[in-house]
């Protein structure tokens, strides 16, 4: 969590829990994908392409495969030596956060209110287990649902998540669009079917609720296209190492 270092891809040890292994990081997938490029790389170019670009540039080529914008990366990163679960906890942006707790965590990373709502849009891609929402559907605030939930959409979810302890099951987080990387997920928020309470948050705010109802209008692709891009080159560039810190790692999931 220093920054754009790959101490996400570090594996556990009997001294330390990993970031990878943070509450909010039990959903990440693709660690196998990561690993085979990375071994291809270092066959090919051994001790030059650190984990940090590797994992970097398959962001982009995901977000491109789904049919999203293509941005450049700046490369020569290198890898940290250090990874703690405790730090991504307290760190990554809570689902269940408001706009002022969000604000901070994102500002803590030279990241403005504008990067906030546009890097939301990530959420037109894949889901999310039932913990990460299920408080919004049972007994919030001792009130039953989530009042800025859309009513018929909360009797969806139930039917997937029975309980606030359903691990097993899994929900879009772009209901029908998940897969495909586009501005349907601004319609969902504008019509209080976001998943997360940090989504229903962006309503709460005028600058980011104006963004949310301008790009779900869907006359505005190619500027949310530009947008994402321009804040995943920032998000890039947060905390990068380079030079004489830190290393290229020969395996992502463990430090040299």
């Amino acid at each position: 969590m220093g920054g754009c270092d790959a101490s996400v891809l570090l594996n556990s040890t009997d001294n330390n829990v990993a970031e990878r292994d943070a509450k909010p990081n039990k959903s990440l997938r693709g660690f196998g994908s990561v690993e085979r490029v990375k071994a291809k790389l270092e066959a090919a170019c051994p001790n030059t392409v650190s984990c940090a670009d590797v994992l970097t540039l398959m962001a982009r080529d995901a977000v491109v495969l789904a049919k999203g914008p293509f941005w450049p990366v700046a490369l020569g990163r290198r890898d940290g030596r250090v990874s703690s679960a405790t730090e991504a906890s307290n760190q990554l942006p809570p689902s269940f956060g408001d706009i002022p707790l969000l604000t901070k965590i994102f500002a803590s990373k030279g990241l403005n209110l504008n990067d906030l709502v546009v890097l939301s849009g990530a959420h037109t891609l894949g889901t999310a287990h039932c913990p990460s929402f299920a408080d919004r559907l049972y007994n919030f605030s001792g009130n039953g649902v989530d009042p800025s939930l859309d009513s018929e959409y909360a009797d969806k979810l139930k039917t997937r998540c029975k309980s606030v302890d359903d691990k097993a099951m899994l929900s879009e987080m772009d209901p029908g669009s998940f897969k495909t990387f586009d501005t349907s997920y601004y319609r969902h928020v504008a019509k209080r079917r976001g998943l997360f309470q940090s989504d229903a948050a962006l309503l709460t705010d005028a600058t980011t609720r104006d963004y949310v109802q301008r790009i779900a209008s869907g006359k505005f692709d190619d500027v949310f296209f530009r947008d994402f891009s321009e804040s995943m080159i920032k998000m890039g560039n947060v905390g990068v190492l380079t030079g004489d810190e830190g290393e290229i790692r020969k395996k992502c999931y463990v430090a040299n």
